[in-house]
């Protein structure tokens, strides 16, 4: 192949009397470079939703939830239930919960919230929301003693609300306080808790939304006996919670069911993949566009070379070596424009996800900027398609190139 590469490789530069098709060709190149490196940058931004997303979803939320198919009165006896689930093959921790909607007042703004009550240790083995805390401790959710309970808050639900660490509230419950219930009818419970921290995901609606408290006091302020609404579940392997889960359900017993993650979120895993396929089809259009480039550049320089090909042809080149020649311009252009968009496509998104080139407005996109993480297989098989497309875009101009006969080329030079 020296031979075709030298002589592919001195096409390629440019000569005064072919200012046209060099331009063709860096045109090519620079078109390459802008589809490779835009797909690496698209699928990066793709990639870094997908996996900020879930990395924040994971960090507040079980892998595995099991509900009680009749949900009128809980979970009795969870503590056997949770026991024997974190016993499981694939199990490595399960935790009670108990959800309810709420609302808190105390503060210079009221809010809306979604109370979950928990057992702190264990739930610290499912969740990483309350692992590191912004202000605050989780000492007062321990204190069985606490006068009032303690309550931790997202962090945006605190900038909202001005709810802060160590001010007095007032938890609302709509279900109601029972010894009302049964004298004067329905009556909201209202219930006294102390701000204790300040939690923060980075996923907006989970911190302007959730609060937590102890089990007991979750029971307490929602009227309710020893039981629970949820049991929660880590597994080793976020990927097959749904194999995982058939096998929690079938051990759980024909009272219960089981749900996901993915399945809870599935609407904006689904848009995600969505996204990341009409991506991959949308900018693979430039590459397209790119290999036109180079269709166009490799026709002009087989007209141009007519008299070249005679020529070589006449001295004994063959006719695959003719081919080769202008196939490795393709390639070549393919290569280079392919190494630059690579080089320039992560270059581009480690500085932009280092100092967060693009801002959000956290209320809408639940991040606070665009986050680039490009995966290491997509500097693979990006390119790589690039240069096979380059390559199919010279079959035709290869193949002309070697039907030119060398005697009536050379009959009149």
């Amino acid at each position: 192949m020296r031979f075709e590469l030298f002589i592919a490789g001195r096409y390629l530069r440019a000569h005064r009397k072919e200012r046209v098709i060099s331009v063709i060709t860096a045109i090519s190149i620079a078109g390459v470079a802008v589809g490779v490196m835009a797909l690496v940058i698209a699928l990066a931004v793709n990639n870094g939703f997908r996996n900020t997303l879930q990395r924040n979803l994971l960090g507040a939320m079980a892998d595995i939830t099991v509900l009680p198919k009749d949900p009128t009165y809980g979970i009795e006896h969870w503590e056997d239930l949770a026991a024997r689930l974190g016993k499981l093959p694939h199990i490595r921790a399960a935790t009670p919960a108990l959800y309810s909607g709420v609302f808190l007042t105390g503060g210079p703004q009221s809010h809306p919230a979604y109370l979950k009550g928990i057992d702190v240790d264990a739930e610290l083995k499912i969740s990483d929301a309350l692992g590191h805390l912004k202000s605050g401790s989780l000492d007062r959710l321990r204190d069985p003693n606490a006068s009032p309970p303690g309550i931790i808050l997202g962090s945006s639900m605190v900038q909202d609300s001005g709810m802060v660490v160590g001010s007095r509230i007032n938890l609302i419950s709509p279900q109601g306080d029972l010894t009302y219930m049964l004298t004067t009818g329905p009556r909201p419970a209202i219930r006294p808790f102390r701000v204790a921290g300040v939690f923060e995901t980075g996923f907006y609606d989970i911190d302007n939304t959730w609060a937590y408290s102890s089990l007991t006091a979750a029971q307490r302020a929602l009227s309710l006996e020893d039981v629970v609404n949820q049991i929660e579940l880590k597994v080793d392997d976020v990927n097959r919670a749904g194999e995982i889960a058939k096998e929690v359900e079938q051990a759980a017993g024909p009272k219960y069911t089981t749900t996901t993650w993915m399945e809870r979120n599935r609407q904006l895993l689904g848009a995600l993949n969505m996204e990341r396929r009409v991506t991959v089809i949308t900018i693979g259009l430039i590459e397209l566009v790119a290999a036109l480039n180079i269709f166009i550049s490799l026709v002009m320089m087989v007209m141009e070379k007519y008299r070249d090909i005679g020529v070589l042809m006449s001295m004994g080149a063959r006719r695959g070596q003719i081919r080769w020649i202008f196939m490795l311009q393709g390639v070549l252009i393919g290569v280079v424009g392919s190494a630059i968009g690579v080089v320039a496509g992560y270059a581009l998104c480690y500085l932009a996800n280092r100092y967060r080139w693009v801002p959000l407005d956290q209320t809408v996109y639940s991040l606070s900027f665009v986050p680039f993480e490009p995966r290491w297989v997509d500097g693979i098989w990006v390119p790589a398609a690039a240069i096979l497309v380059s390559f199919l875009a010279t079959i035709y101009p290869a193949r002309n190139a070697t039907r030119i006969a060398p005697a009536e080329v050379l009959r009149y030079e």
